[in-house]
C-alpha cells in the first residue's frame, strides 16, 4: 500500500486512570511510531480489496477484528512481520514483531496529549471536527491543526480503535476506541474519554490509526500486559447496579 506517514515519538510517561476501580497510575513508554493521520478509505481499499480509491477521509464501519486483519495484511504487503496471530475471532499480539498494529491505550493517550495535561491539546474549533461543525460524515484527514508531535485528528473526526480491553469485568471482550468523532459534542471529545465495542462490531464513526514498534518483552508492552487483562477481568463481590457484563 502507499507507505503510511509515521512519526517517531520519544520515550515518555503518561498518567492513566480506571474510573471503576478508582485507580490512577503512570506508564513509562519506550519510543514508538504512530501514523500522522488515521487510515484513509483509499489506504484501506489498497490493502483489503475493492473500495473507494482516492478518498482521503478516514475509513470507518470496520470492526476491531477488521482493523487487526488490515494491520496484518498491510504488514505482509509491505514486507513486515505481522504483529498478530489470529485464532477464531481473537488475536494475540506478538510484541517483538515489526509490523503494523493498533496502538495500546497508553500509547494513544500519550500521543494525543503530546506533552499537554488538559482535555485538549488546543482549541477544539482549530484541532478537531465535532458536532459543532455540523458535518454529516468524516472529513478529509489532516485539515485541522496538528498537535506538538505533528499528529492530526487524534481528537474529533473519528474515534480510533486501540489494542486494549475496555473493562473485562464489566464489558467482557469489548475493545477500546478513543478520541471522539465528528458527531460528538465537545464534552466527549477529550484526551481522557474512553469508549468501546465488541470486536465484531462496526460503527459509522470509528476507524483506526497505525502504530509500529517492536519490544523485547512478551505478553507485556507499552502499558499493556496479558496478566493485567486477567486481573481486570475479575471482580470481588456483586457488580455495581447498572453494570452488567456485556457480551458480543
Amino acid at each position: 500500500m502507499t507507505a503510511p506517514d509515521f512519526r517517531l515519538l520519544p520515550a515518555g510517561q503518561v498518567e492513566l486512570h480506571d474510573a471503576r476501580r478508582r485507580r490512577h497510575w503512570s506508564v513509562e513508554l519506550e519510543p514508538f511510531e504512530l501514523g500522522v493521520v488515521p487510515v484513509s478509505r483509499d489506504q484501506y481499499a489498497q490493502v483489503m480489496g475493492p473500495g473507494e480509491s482516492a478518498v482521503f477521509s478516514p475509513v470507518v464501519d470496520l470492526s476491531w477484528m477488521d482493523a487487526i486483519r488490515f494491520c496484518n495484511t498491510g504488514s505482509m504487503m509491505d514486507g513486515l512481520e505481522p504483529a498478530y496471530v489470529l485464532d477464531e475471532g481473537s488475536a494475540t499480539w506478538q510484541t517483538g514483531a515489526s509490523g503494523y498494529r493498533l496502538p495500546t491505550e497508553a500509547q494513544w493517550e500519550y500521543a494525543c496529549r503530546a506533552g499537554t495535561d488538559g482535555p485538549h491539546y488546543g482549541p477544539l474549533e482549530l484541532i478537531a471536527w465535532t458536532a459543532d461543525d455540523r458535518v454529516e460524515e468524516p472529513q478529509t484527514v489532516g485539515l485541522r491543526q496538528a498537535n506538538a508531535f505533528g499528529l492530526h485528528d487524534t481528537l474529533g473526526n473519528v474515534w480510533e480503535w486501540c489494542w486494549d480491553f475496555l473493562d473485562p469485568a464489566r464489558y467482557g471482550n469489548y475493545r477500546v476506541f478513543r478520541g471522539g468523532g465528528f458527531a460528538d459534542k465537545r464534552r466527549n471529545v477529550r484526551a481522557s474519554t474512553r469508549r468501546g465495542g465488541a470486536p465484531g462490531m462496526s460503527h459509522s464513526d470509528v476507524g483506526l490509526r497505525l502504530a509500529k514498534g517492536a519490544f523485547r518483552t512478551q505478553q507485556a508492552a507499552q502499558g499493556w500486559s496479558a496478566l493485567a487483562d486477567t486481573e481486570r477481568g475479575t471482580m470481588d463481590g456483586p457488580l455495581p447496579l447498572g453494570w452488567p457484563p456485556q457480551q458480543s
